[in-house]
């Protein structure tokens, strides 16, 4: 995912709300693209192609073949042999983030960034008086093709799950919009694995309980949820309903810079464990050198197989000074936990207690193997 739900952002809001989610299409890659006419159409990761490099984001050309994001590169180079690296040029995506939030900012002061390349607008007001939430998501998506030569995608809806549901319905260069009263019937016919959080192996699990679409989550009670999913399950509740409370939060204070990984296979392996926290030890440290940010505690999430989550965090006097010094930390934290108890089926590592706030939104990987927050 995805964005993660996040309880401490369920405030009550009155009345529906008009929300859009805008999301560009594969948007590294085709900056890439749009920039070297000789990538186009070809099969294209952005990121490290050494043994230890990291797939950043990849094309729809490449995520035929299974690339996707937060993917070690030497796993994708096998899936896809004629794939094509480019190294992140950051300091563009940048540049075309700040071109498309400026068109955004035409339409509403209600923008909530939640990366380079997707947001929530609240239009409930109607400022520029084009008269649908729809109609103004079709005017921004004209606009940034015309200024940026990019795609995006968007979803319309009441609330910001279901706006962030319909904008991947109809990828790339598509547009769904769930109306009031829609949105119960449209969640019961997906599948749960398009639910934020709950990934391959936790569809596994739910399968094996007789739950596979909306429509099966929304006949479970909460106490049954409860018993099988722990905490979880008050976002399965409501998400099988159609329902989020949470408001679009202009300016959001950034509490923490981190990243998590859902596996598509519990891992119980020492060895396969610390590989993957150097994996997010990588990429989550260059988001926390170019968001500016600066901290003083490293937070362990582990989410074992029964959907049980541990957090273990250790916090340092001054700020956590360099990347060697960021992974040592999640290192001893993750060693403190060996033996574990059963497999784990989500490793997560963020940099809290921020001595300044980042100078931009951290990066989400849309597949839901890497949730940069």
């Amino acid at each position: 995912m995805a964005d993660a739900y996040d309880p401490d952002n369920s405030d009550t809001e009155v009345g529906l709300r008009k929300i859009i989610h805008v999301d560009m299409d594969a948007f590294y890659a085709s900056v890439e693209q749009r920039d070297d006419p000789s990538l186009r159409g070809k099969p294209l990761a952005v990121g490290g192609s050494s043994g230890r490099g990291v797939v950043a984001a990849a094309s729809y050309e490449a995520r035929k073949f299974g690339v996707r994001s937060a993917m070690p590169s030497s796993r994708a180079v096998r899936l896809c042999p004629q794939l094509m690296f480019r190294k992140p040029r950051f300091e563009v995506y940048k540049q075309v983030s700040d071109q498309i939030r400026a068109i955004f900012l035409d339409y509403t002061p209600h923008v909530e960034p939640l990366s380079l390349d997707e947001a929530y607008l609240d239009v409930t007001d109607d400022i520029r008086g084009i008269g649908s939430a729809t109609r103004i998501a079709q005017d921004i998506r004209r606009r940034i093709r015309e200024d940026t030569q990019l795609t995006a995608s968007a979803g319309v809806s009441y609330n910001k799950f279901l706006a962030k549901l319909a904008s991947d319905q109809n990828k790339p260069d598509g547009l769904c919009v769930i109306r009031p009263g829609e949105g119960a019937t449209f969640v019961a016919g997906l599948p749960v694995s398009r639910f934020h959080g709950v990934g391959p192996r936790g569809a596994e699990k739910m399968a094996a309980l007789g739950i596979e679409t909306g429509a099966d989550l929304a006949a479970r009670d909460l106490p049954f949820l409860r018993a099988h999913f722990g905490s979880f399950a008050e976002y399965l509740f409501r998400a099988a309903r159609g329902i989020d409370l949470r408001q679009v939060r202009a300016n959001r204070t950034r509490k923490s810079v981190g990243g998590e990984r859902t596996f598509n296979e519990n891992i119980v392996d020492p060895d396969m464990l610390r590989e993957t926290m150097d994996h997010i030890v990588d990429i989550v440290w260059e988001r926390i050198e170019r968001s500016g940010a600066q901290g003083r505690t490293v937070t362990l999430k582990l989410r074992y197989a029964d959907f049980r989550t541990l957090t273990r965090a250790r916090s340092v006097s001054a700020r956590v000074p360099d990347k060697p010094t960021f992974a040592r930390l999640g290192h001893a934290l993750l060693e403190e936990l060996m033996p574990l108890p059963q497999p784990v089926r989500l490793m997560g590592l963020t940099l809290s207690s921020l001595d300044a706030k980042p100078r931009e939104p951290g990066i989400v990987a849309k597949d839901g193997q890497l949730t940069l927050l």
